[in-house]
């Protein structure tokens, strides 16, 4: 994926950042309802955000959608200056392009923040998925390039899978630091407001805080890989 280039970009504030990667699925499967509810729980993340003073001055949000294309329908932005994209679907499943695009994204934009003289958190690449890469797609691969920047803390990584996804896939994508999660029917709505309320503690914390993160049962499913 090509380097994202944000040097012509004017700083708004210099409250410390958080720069999250949101990598949907918008393969033919999520057609419908899916998508819908996908759609309907972006939209109720964006309100959260906007309504929270602290995290809207310091939450910056891109949205990165595959499917048989790789488009960042938002870059990197605050969420009072952008309005959150109605997502439609297409085609297959270029997974792990989608992922490294949300990698290559927040690590420019940790660059950005330096070159800037902006504080950072350490960012987070959100992936959603229903299914599993298309073939030939470089499953092993990204799972090194992953550990890498979870080992070496260049970001946090966070899988959920909806119902039909490969979880065992997700698995060997994520690694053990932080395994994918079964999203619970199709509570979009409550994952993204467990998600909103999460950024909220990591825009509030200090350096090297504990964070305790809110409980995810309101949308999460247990699963069970052999």
């Amino acid at each position: 994926m090509g380097k994202n280039d944000f040097s012509n970009e004017v700083v708004e504030n210099y409250q410390q950042k958080c720069c999250c990667s949101l990598v949907l699925d918008v393969s033919g499967s999520m057609y419908g309802q899916p998508l819908d509810e996908l759609n309907k729980g972006l939209q109720d993340f964006h309100k959260e955000i906007q309504e929270d003073a602290t995290t809207s001055s310091r939450l910056e949000v891109a949205v990165i959608t595959f499917g048989s294309d790789i488009d960042t329908l938002v870059e990197p932005s605050l969420v009072e200056n952008f309005t959150m994209p109605t997502l439609t679907t297409k085609g297959s499943t270029r997974l792990v392009d989608g992922v490294r695009e949300g990698i290559q994204k927040v690590e420019d934009r940790k660059k950005w923040y330096k070159d800037t003289g902006q504080p950072y958190y350490r960012p987070w690449v959100i992936l959603i998925t229903d299914g599993e890469p298309d073939s030939g797609q470089d499953v092993g691969g990204l799972a090194g390039e992953i550990k890498d920047g979870m080992d070496n803390k260049k970001f946090h990584f966070f899988a959920i899978g909806v119902k039909g996804a490969n979880m065992s896939v997700l698995k060997q994508i994520s690694g053990d630091k932080m395994p994918p999660a079964m999203l619970s029917g199709l509570k979009f709505s409550a994952f993204f407001k467990w998600l909103s309320q999460s950024m909220g503690a990591v825009t509030s914390s200090t350096d090297g805080q504990k964070i305790d993160m809110p409980d995810p049962t309101s949308w999460m499913d247990g699963f069970e890989i052999d």
